[in-house]
């Protein structure tokens, strides 16, 4: 409460803030990787956020100076940050996907895969006839990936499945957010489980928990926010990857894909299936770790 005071006292411009909290933050040694990678990003997202201000801001407003109601929210914003290591997203209830916005909170995963890339791509090459007119998401969390395959291929329906109801209620107000609820199908349970009879899809997408128990162990503070239930997969983190490549191939059609994202898991899927002729996708913004099969590779090697 005093350095609150004292801060609210002192500063009184937008950049006084923003420099009064790059030097906080640093100080604290935060981990970034949840829509930023440096203090700088990550203080004018939350100052912006408080403020109502969009990130267009002219430089010249960054010495426009604030109430002391507004001094008052931010620095107890910024405090949470600091004191609390909780991503930046959970505390503006934020966050883009492929160049969508959603809604999160501590029930989901932060969304930050590398499938936004491929989606944005309309799954290009792998598209049979460039056309999908059925696609699952499993795992779908806050269902980013379950929206944004419905925003890039209007022509396909979605189904999207988790076993968390607390997620499922956020993926449901992300869906009604992008005026999809026509062309998505939510479903509870455990992977394939809760689906239809003899249903059949174009593209099976997944960013399932793939964290093992080393990494469960070492995740920085900010990463522990996030529920358990969407990282952890067991000693190994194969745990929900070795069930969706055993049942995968009954949900394909004869034409169909499964894209996975298994992060730093890969090595271990590689030497527990080494007779499996993984395609390891490749992304122009960076990251690794997501495989594809084809069903054809499902039946002949699973």
């Amino acid at each position: 409460m005093v350095e609150l005071q004292h801060v609210v006292d002192e500063l009184q411009t937008i950049n006084d803030f923003a420099r009064w909290a790059v030097s906080r933050f640093k100080e604290a040694d935060l981990y970034y990787g949840h829509g930023t990678d440096n203090a700088w990003d990550e203080a004018i997202s939350l100052i912006l956020h408080v403020l109502s201000l969009d990130d267009q801001l002219p430089e010249s407003a960054m010495y426009a100076r604030l109430t002391r109601k507004e001094k008052i929210r931010l620095v107890e914003v910024l405090l949470r940050r600091i004191e609390q290591r909780m991503p930046a997203p959970y505390l503006t209830h934020k966050m883009s996907f492929a160049h969508l916005d959603f809604y999160v909170d501590q029930h989901v995963l932060i969304p930050r895969s590398p499938l936004a890339e491929l989606i944005e791509k309309r799954f290009e090459p792998w598209l049979h006839n460039d056309h999908a007119s059925r696609i699952l998401d499993l795992c779908t969390g806050s269902g980013c990936i379950a929206v944004a395959c419905a925003a890039y291929l209007p022509e396909a329906l979605v189904d999207a499945v988790d076993i968390s109801p607390e997620a499922l209620r956020i993926a449901a107000k992300n869906i009604d957010k992008h005026q999809l609820a026509e062309r998505i199908q939510l479903y509870q349970g455990d992977l394939f489980k809760p689906l239809p009879e003899n249903v059949q899809y174009d593209i099976i997408v997944s960013n399932p928990p793939y964290v093992d128990a080393v990494d469960m162990a070492n995740l920085p503070p900010e990463y522990q926010h996030e529920p358990t239930l969407a990282l952890a997969a067991g000693s190994d983190g194969l745990l929900i990857i070795e069930a969706i490549l055993s049942e995968a191939k009954k949900y394909l059609k004869p034409q169909g894909v499964l894209i996975v994202e298994v992060g730093n898991s890969e090595k271990a899927v590689m030497d527990r299936y080494p007779h499996v002729p993984f395609t390891w996708l490749d992304f122009e913004r960076g990251a690794d770790g997501v495989f594809l099969l084809t069903h054809t590779d499902l039946q002949r090697y699973l």
